[in-house]
């Protein structure tokens, strides 16, 4: 674990909120200096606590607002059929996010699409052409109550 004060976790959170401020912004609302918060966010990056900046696309906007989870079974559970499943999902655009998990099902997916046809078309061009797969049980998404990428310190 990384040693983090309360200045760094307060410049995190403002961070996560909006990172294009300027580094005078964030000094202004923390109270310090320029060059102290430039230098706190360097070693920030340096640790690896921020791990990258990207822009958050509204999914409405680029028709990719059909939200669908995805459980999916393996056929077997040897270590090159987990490590292939897990080469080949990331290889596919539509799958925002895959998780290992426990229970009956073995990975989770969250995929964006357009619509249902959407959806099958995924189904059934892409998400079945890999052969470790056993099953999938999909669940659509009817309203977003709260999506957030920030981890509040």
């Amino acid at each position: 674990m990384i040693p983090l004060d309360e200045i760094d976790r307060r410049l995190l959170n403002m961070l996560q909120e909006d990172c294009k401020r300027t580094t005078k912004a964030y000094a202004t609302a923390l109270r310090l200096s320029t060059t102290a918060v430039f230098e706190r966010i360097r070693k920030l990056e340096r640790l690896n606590v921020i791990s990258r900046y990207v822009a958050l696309v509204d999914k409405k906007s680029v028709l990719k607002s059909f939200t669908v989870f995805c459980h999916v079974k393996l056929l077997q559970h040897t270590k090159e059929n987990v490590l292939r499943f897990e080469r080949q999902v990331q290889q596919l655009e539509e799958v925002q996010e895959c998780y290992h998990i426990s229970g009956d099902y073995d990975y989770i997916l969250r995929i964006n699409v357009a619509d249902m046809q959407s959806y099958r078309q995924f189904m059934v061009n892409k998400l079945t052409a890999i052969d470790q797969i056993g099953s999938t049980q999909s669940s659509f998404g009817i309203n977003e109550v709260k999506n957030t990428t920030a981890i509040l310190l």
